[in-house]
């Protein structure tokens, strides 16, 4: 049986629910992507064993950050790279959440909302973790946005890995003190204050695009409403490295919200995956409310889904070093560029450049041009091994 990918589902109900709806060109660009990854829309090269053992097609990949099937090794270089600039101290997560009743406003101002979340954790944050009462020091942080649930649902919220310490104006290391980052409350309370005080400012300015069917006054009075609740803000236990938090925030840097291994079933018009922890948890939906639901995360063009700031920002090299010499961490060494046989390699994948039969390097004959041959004549992107 052939493996289920949201390629397949692209290919056969994309057509039909595109039809008498107005997408956004980014959606549509993402979607001709996915569909065309690693066939001969996008063209590719031929190569075959010096000895006549193996001929291949190899096809190019879309690149595209939406699309699962290519995604690995663009993730894999991000997650190499981060590593090596991690401070050898513990690490919190930190969970920020906009509440529900703000999706049609997100909806019409992706990029206004996403940078509004970005900025006001980040100086929630900042302003609690720079006064001496909790550690009055400069931390380190990466963020990462994420806009789905499990269920593809749209739920904008931010990831934030933070450094347990962080350097004092003087140059000296000060560790958190305790289990836990800061006092739940006082992190919840100052976010949602920040982030409605920028949200009004906005739409005071005229940046902010209102939903169909809101008012401006109506919009005021939800952000007043929201003042008087209680946000959702996750502050977890302290992780003695941040090798796993940074992993599950690699996790979704690029290939979109649902990875193909979790496609159960796709037939008769429905597409099932699993949505939760265990396994049984499965959720069925028409190809269409599937494709509905995948394709709103797709992201603006040039969106940022990953910000880095204080100690781990670009701008902060020499603070950094004197934080690792302080944690007797030797000076950042820039990791080599990862190539995809290199990758394959480290997976304990057998190279892919290499003959099954006789294990010589395979060559390269030809290159073809995007299109040059129709999916339905194109070769397979399968070995073809000599008897």
């Amino acid at each position: 049986m052939a493996r289920l990918t949201i390629q397949k589902i692209l290919e056969h109900g994309y057509s039909a629910f595109e039809q008498g709806r107005r997408l956004p060109l980014r959606v549509r660009n993402a979607a001709k992507s996915m569909r065309s990854c690693r066939t001969s829309d996008l063209g590719g090269h031929v190569q075959a064993c010096p000895d006549g053992h193996v001929k291949r097609q190899w096809y190019n990949s879309c690149k595209h950050r939406m699309c699962p099937q290519c995604s690995f090794i663009q993730v894999e270089r991000w997650l190499v790279k981060q590593r090596a600039r991690l401070l050898n101290c513990n690490h919190y997560h930190v969970i920020f959440t906009i509440p529900d009743s703000l999706r049609p406003l997100w909806r019409a101002n992706v990029t206004l909302m996403s940078t509004l979340l970005f900025r006001t954790a980040r100086d929630t944050l900042f302003e609690l973790l720079g006064d001496k009462k909790y550690l009055g020091a400069q931390p380190g942080l990466i963020a990462s946005l994420h806009s789905w649930a499990r269920t593809l649902m749209l739920h904008p919220h931010l990831h934030v890995l933070v450094t347990g310490g962080g350097c004092h104006s003087d140059g000296r290391w000060i560790p958190v003190r305790g289990s836990y980052l800061l006092p739940f409350d006082v992190v919840r309370t100052l976010f949602r204050g920040k982030f409605l005080a920028a949200l009004k400012k906005a739409l005071a300015s005229g940046q902010v695009v209102l939903p169909d069917g809101c008012s401006t006054q109506q919009l005021q009075n939800l952000f007043n409403k929201l003042g008087r609740k209680k946000w959702n803000v996750h502050l977890r236990a302290s992780y003695a490295h941040g090798f796993g938090v940074l992993t599950y925030l690699a996790r979704y840097v690029r290939g979109g919200p649902l990875s193909n291994k979790r496609i159960v079933q796709s037939q008769k018009g429905q597409v099932k995956f699993h949505y939760g922890r265990e396994k049984a948890m499965l959720m069925e939906l028409s190809t269409d409310d599937f494709l509905s639901r995948l394709l709103q995360h797709v992201p603006p063009r040039n969106a940022i889904r990953v910000r880095s700031y204080g100690l781990y920002h670009h701008s902060s090299k020499e603070t950094l070093h004197i934080c690792r010499e302080a944690l007797g961490q030797p000076p950042i060494e820039e990791p080599e560029f990862l190539d995809w046989q290199t990758y394959c390699s480290d997976r304990g994948e057998s190279h892919p450049e290499r003959c099954p039969v006789c294990g010589k390097r395979l060559v390269s004959l030809e290159t073809f041009p995007r299109m040059l041959y129709s999916r339905d004549t194109a070769p397979p992107p399968t070995p073809a091994v000599a008897a």
